[in-house]
């Protein structure tokens, strides 16, 4: 059967729940090229969940940023380009693509020059209020994996089950050039290696929503696991809560 999706952003009203209410919240943090996003998705797939990559959402506005000449670090420039700007999540199938005003920038939010600057624009406090708004709307009715840096912690502290996942810098950074060739760019390894670290930094020091482990969050070192292993143990979580038994 086809599944179709869509999620306004901005403007937040308007757009409705679209999962049964009854269904667990799980949320999914961790640092960059942890592996979060490819397990969430395949966690959700399993429950017959919907899944939401915030991250997805934060670098949308990156490249709206970005594509509008405006400083990352000028919030009240971004805070203004935040009323003009629509961003949607459609889901068909297993497959999310990302609109931006209307055009599909699925690729194109996850150019290098967006990854340099995410964590500049996140810090935003108005950004940041914004995403989390609408990440609780989308939330509210349950049967969701969301995955990000803040959803544990900020966005939804009383989830039902909370992962934080984690992994070596070096395993990372093989990942995050995985994608990149996928996508025919040849990354530059000991460049990606400072580029991760630096984003933890910033993601863990920022004033607004930093990254960190929710203290009744489940950590998961994925260095040396499948992703079959990681997703096999995230369900299993899941459906101990469901039935009462965690």
């Amino acid at each position: 059967m086809r599944y179709r999706a869509k999620l306004c952003i901005f403007p937040v009203h308007f757009c409705e729940p679209y999962v049964s209410p009854g269904k667990l919240v799980i949320a999914i943090d961790g640092p960059a090229a942890s592996g979060k996003s490819t397990t969430a998705r395949l966690v959700a797939e399993a429950l017959g969940y919907v899944h939401v990559d915030t991250g997805a959402m934060y670098r949308a506005v990156t490249l709206k940023v970005l594509g509008a000449g405006t400083d990352p670090s000028d919030g009240e420039a971004i805070r203004d380009l935040l009323g003009e700007t629509h961003v949607e999540l459609r889901r068909d199938g297993t497959l999310t693509r990302v609109l931006l005003d209307g055009r599909d920038v699925t690729e194109e939010i996850r150019s290098p020059a967006v990854t340099r600057a995410v964590s500049a624009v996140s810090r935003h406090r108005a950004v940041r209020e914004a995403m989390v708004r609408e990440q609780r709307r989308m939330g509210s009715a349950g049967g969701i994996v969301l995955e990000g840096r803040d959803i544990g912690t900020v966005v939804f502290p009383d989830a039902q089950v909370k992962f934080f996942i984690v992994a070596g810098i070096e395993s990372r950074a093989r990942r995050r050039a995985k994608e990149l060739q996928d996508r025919g760019i040849s990354p530059d390894m000991r460049a990606l290696v400072e580029e991760i670290r630096e984003r933890d930094r910033l993601d863990s020091t920022r004033e607004e929503s930093p990254l960190k482990k929710a203290d009744d969050a489940i950590e998961l070192d994925t260095s040396d696991l499948t992703i079959e292993e990681q997703v096999r143990i995230v369900v299993d979580r899941v459906r101990q809560v469901a039935e009462g038994r965690a």
